[in-house]
């Protein structure tokens, strides 16, 4: 499933990279995979072997009227293929694409307690500076973690939070025990 995915992410992302509307799309694959998401009755029409498909794509015509062609289109082939529950890891492959494609870096920074928006700002600033890419900040509250901070840079982990300290401490402890 990940494979085809990837395949059918890749054609329409090529496909809007040629023709310049690779932001156009992006949204549009979002606000479908979200309407299939939010509404279930949508989902089991499209994803249902009992709905032929030709009533899925009259269904899907109707319901994407005004949306790019080439994504009405792409839509059509899933329908065709019957590969339109694959939607959601084609979305995410998609975006992971737009997110290389745009030089994006994802930063998510959680804390004990919460930051204020400079000091995050300023963090992401930084990281951003340093990697030389756009950061996507990303800022959240987990008490759990009783202080310092988690700082999750793409899929890097800086973890200076008290609790790993403490568990860092007990390994450390019960290695001299043994």
């Amino acid at each position: 499933m990940e494979e085809l995915a990837r395949v059918y992410a890749r054609s329409l992302f090529e496909v809007g990279r040629e023709q310049g509307k690779l932001d156009e799309l992006r949204e549009q694959v979002v606000q479908f995979a979200d309407a299939l998401d939010e509404h279930r009755e949508l989902a089991v029409f499209f994803f249902s072997p009992y709905f032929s498909s030709k009533e899925k794509q009259e269904g899907l015509g109707r319901l994407l009227e005004d949306a790019d062609p080439i994504l009405v289109n792409f839509l059509g082939l899933l329908i065709e293929n019957h590969r339109m529950p694959v939607i959601f890891r084609i979305r995410q492959e998609y975006e992971r694409l737009w997110d290389e494609e745009n030089k994006m870096l994802p930063v998510e920074i959680t804390s004990a307690i919460e930051l204020d928006q400079a000091t995050t700002e300023s963090l992401g600033k930084t990281i951003g500076e340093r990697a030389g890419r756009k950061v996507t900040l990303a800022a959240r509250v987990d008490p759990d973690i009783l202080g310092g901070i988690v700082v999750r840079v793409g899929n890097s982990i800086l973890d200076a939070s008290i609790r790993n300290r403490l568990e860092q401490l007990r390994r450390h402890v019960a290695q001299g025990a043994s």
